[in-house]
């Protein structure tokens, strides 16, 4: 057994909203102690921490390891050629504190190819879950990259397909996007029968669902039809939150997605097309945001990492984010965290610092409960109790 003492720190507390100097003793993979005056188990590595801040590793629960963050991405690279990218993006993660990804749209299920080699500690990467292609309408948003499907059947075979491939998740998109030529955020695209069937597939076999949802037309269909967690939101109203909360489904924004596109623009060389939808719906979905934080719905952290200068290392700006547009710092850590590690059903090992979890450790120089750009400077990261990085 693999004993290592995490001392000299200061141990962010997100459950219970306080920050107290102590230490961690993990075994193996496994937190056993936390807390103040805690003496050094005998033979245990030392790992010295310096006074710095201890906190849950980062969830990132909406990514696309398979993307490149480019201005206008392309899709001609070929297999082996993404799975090298794919790699180097999930080493980024880790290096800037993100020690859980959900996947939420591959590439030729290279996503559930690396998900297996990576539970078998051959990788540096997160812990991860995937969904394989997401499933799209003909012509739809993401059909570059997805499962094209059309009608109540065809959508529940290519459920079934991603269950077959391994997926953890079942991605569906009930609208247009920013991102696809042709298509428009508000458009809804899959119906609700459509999406219904995908979704009922997945659940039958003991697998959520999320989805690409924008417009609120596509959010309504979805949420009538059982998503569990609604993509990017750029438009809800007051049903949607109250359904939301009803039926337990979380809801993950994105704001980096739109931030980043927002705040480079055309000078960036980022598709007109592109930059029209942002700034059609940019104030609008920091709206929404906002009443749906006050309206009490449950916000995971997710940054759609791959989408134009959204880089996988940025995991922790959509904390910022959030802070700035009016959630609390503490809420916001939590989004990241202890929210985050629910919409993913593994709450009961990670997203907080207590006996008897997984040890996935983030380390930052600064106090993020007080400074929340704190999260932008790692110098730690701990994956199942072993240092994966130290800056």
């Amino acid at each position: 057994m693999s004993t290592k003492f995490f001392t000299n720190c200061n141990v962010v507390d997100v459950v219970n909203e306080k920050v107290f100097a102590g230490s961690v003793v993990v075994e193996d993979s496994q937190i056993t102690e936390v807390g103040a005056n805690l003496s050094c188990p005998q033979g245990a590595e030392v790992v010295d921490l310096g006074g710095k801040w201890l906190m849950p590793g980062i969830f990132n629960c909406h990514t696309h390891m398979c993307l490149a963050p480019d201005a206008d991405p392309k899709y001609d690279k070929n297999d082996c050629q993404v799975t090298m990218m794919a790699l180097e993006n999930l080493k980024k993660f880790v290096d800037s504190g993100c020690t859980f990804i959900r996947d939420v749209g591959g590439m030729n299920y290279i996503d559930i190819d690396i998900r297996n080699e990576a539970k078998k500690g051959k990788l540096i990467a997160p812990d991860m879950q995937v969904s394989g292609k997401c499933i799209c309408m003909t012509g739809g948003h993401g059909w570059m990259m997805g499962r094209e499907a059309d009608g109540v059947d065809d959508c529940r075979k290519a459920a079934r397909e991603q269950l077959r491939a391994g997926a953890d998740w079942i991605k569906v998109m009930g609208t247009g996007g920013v991102m696809t030529k042709g298509v428009e955020p508000g458009s809804p695209q899959l119906n609700e029968n459509e999406l219904r069937a995908a979704i009922e597939e997945g659940h039958k076999a003991g697998v959520k669902s999320c989805t690409h949802s924008q417009g609120m037309t596509g959010i309504k269909n979805a949420l009538r039809a059982g998503v569990d967690s609604i993509e990017h939101g750029f438009f809800m109203d007051d049903w949607c939150f109250d359904w939301m909360k009803e039926h337990n489904v979380f809801y993950v924004p994105t704001l980096a997605a739109m931030y980043w596109i927002y705040v480079n623009g055309a000078e960036a060389g980022i598709a007109d097309y592109v930059i029209r939808k942002v700034n059609s719906t940019f104030d609008a979905h920091r709206d929404t945001f906002l009443r749906a934080y006050k309206a009490g719905v449950k916000i995971a952290l997710g940054t759609d990492a791959g989408t134009p200068f959204n880089g996988h290392e940025k995991t922790c700006y959509e904390m910022v984010l959030m802070a700035q547009a009016g959630m609390s710092n503490w809420d916001a850590l939590k989004t990241g965290t202890v929210n985050a590690a629910e919409l993913c059903s593994v709450q009961d090992s990670l997203g907080s610092i207590e006996p008897g979890k997984r040890a996935n450790f983030a380390v930052f120089a600064d106090d993020p409960s007080q400074n929340i750009e704190a999260v932008m400077d790692c110098r730690m990261t701990v994956v199942g109790g072993e240092v994966k990085f130290r800056a």
